[in-house]
């Protein structure tokens, strides 16, 4: 024990050698097997969980990000109530389309490499930084996604620096795109991006924001079937987010049930939702 641990007794050398401030870096070092992009594929056609719509907007003081919470197989829903949605940190969070089970693995690796970052460095990473890193993540998963196992995010945050909320998308090489005031991934992303054209504004506040975001995702359920519009049988409802300079606020159920419910409501008068003017 005393010669793996290096003399310690508790870590192994290498974990105490002072290198990059990337966790990538030094996981791609002493275990690069359990780097995602890494793996060894089972040949043959591989059916997996498949996350569908994330959506994103700036409003005035911050940054909402919301996603649905359907996962499909092919045809067939794999899950009703996947989580899309996660804090990256304290002022950022991801949106998850593609693959399921493998872009939350990467999340949670893009959780660590800020963290590991803050550690080492005693600095939080600027919102560019950490955008740029996510890019060095999914352009490491090249070789899967092109096996058809391809992970799309959205990265939304505060920018303290700049005092206001950002929003990156992402192709499957890894390209990086700032967007200016709203974007829509994934499979119903088309139509949460029309339905965002239409109502969105510079001036929104986070409450209004919030109701923008689930009225997209209601957009793009009612004409993609692998978006999961809000569900009031089952109580579930989408995952939506708020990020201001007083850092990541997942809304409450009952918080976002009540936006849902509202929403709906119309819905039986305007089913095509509310109307934007002509001029």
């Amino acid at each position: 024990m005393e010669a793996n641990t290096g003399g310690t007794g508790r870590l192994p050398a290498a974990f105490l050698t002072p290198g990059s401030s990337s966790f990538m870096d030094f996981l791609g070092r002493q275990a690069p097997e359990l780097l995602p992009g890494n793996r060894r594929l089972p040949e043959g056609v591989l059916e997996a969980p498949h996350g569908t719509t994330i959506v994103s907007a700036v409003f005035d003081g911050g940054v909402v990000i919301a996603g649905d919470r359907r996962a499909t197989m092919g045809n067939v829903i794999a899950q009703r109530d996947i989580e899309k949605v996660f804090p990256a940190d304290e002022y950022s969070a991801v949106g998850i389309a593609g693959t399921a089970g493998l872009a939350v693995e990467m999340v949670r690796l893009f959780q660590l490499e800020l963290e590991h970052y803050e550690k080492i460095e005693g600095a939080v990473l600027s919102l560019e930084g950490k955008a740029n890193r996510l890019t060095t993540m999914i352009r490491s998963n090249l070789a899967m996604a092109m096996q058809g196992l391809a992970v799309v995010p959205i990265f939304a945050g505060y920018d303290l620096d700049l005092g206001r909320g950002r929003i990156f998308t992402y192709d499957v090489t890894g390209g990086r795109s700032e967007e200016r005031g709203f974007a829509a991934t994934g499979s119903g992303s088309v139509f949460a991006r029309g339905s965002l054209k239409k109502l969105y504004r510079e001036d929104l506040s986070g409450e209004q924001a919030a109701t923008l975001a689930v009225q997209a995702l209601y957009d793009a359920a009612d004409d993609d079937s692998a978006t999961g519009g809000p569900d009031l049988a089952r109580g579930i409802f989408p995952i939506v987010s708020l990020i201001t300079e007083d850092g990541f606020r997942r809304l409450s159920d009952d918080e976002v049930s009540e936006i849902a419910v509202s929403i709906t409501a119309g819905r039986r008068e305007h089913p095509n939702g509310p109307q934007a003017p002509l001029l």
